[in-house]
């Protein structure tokens, strides 16, 4: 665990925090571990919902106007 959540990428964050999931549910780690494990993984998914929110505001939908001009809005992904 030596990157710090805040310096990882999304992809790395998702693949360290789905590897906490597979551990803590093989249920073979000690409790103190687990519980170790069990925070790790709260900063990581605190840490990948954040990237999706930053992607999500950078997403815009390029529109072409009657008049012809092109223009740009945020896409509201949730349609």
């Amino acid at each position: 665990m030596a990157n710090t959540v805040e310096k990882m990428s999304f992809e790395d964050a998702l693949a360290e925090l789905e590897s906490i999931v597979r551990d803590l549910e093989s249920g073979k780690a000690p409790l103190d571990q687990s519980i170790s494990a069990y925070e790790r993984g709260i900063a990581l998914k605190k840490h990948c919902e954040s990237k999706l929110r930053d992607a999500q505001l950078k997403i815009e939908k390029i529109n072409l106007g009657p008049d012809g001009k092109i223009s740009t809005q945020p896409v509201d992904i949730e349609d």
